[in-house]
């Protein structure tokens, strides 16, 4: 499994929104808002690279006041370490 943590800002005033939207996405396995720059965590776990692309772009992204996106993709070799 490949994992992804993807940062998040959203509109102002509709964080807990975008992070509702957010938690009914497949793969999609946690959300939590934060404070600072980012308004929210969010990790995705998928099959692979490619489908994490398309969650990220397809899905992610199409949410609605969602306005900008980090990733951060884990190193498969160092997930059990």
């Amino acid at each position: 499994m490949n994992i992804a943590f993807v940062l998040v800002q959203s509109t102002i005033g509709h964080e807990m929104e975008v992070l509702n939207d957010l938690l009914k996405l497949d793969y999609v396995k946690e959300a939590k808002g934060t404070f600072g720059y980012y308004d929210i965590l969010v990790k995705i776990e998928a099959p692979s690279e490619n489908e994490i692309e398309k969650i990220i772009t397809k899905k992610v992204r199409k949410v609605k006041n969602v306005n900008t996106t980090t990733t951060l993709s884990v190193i498969s070799e160092q997930e059990h370490l």
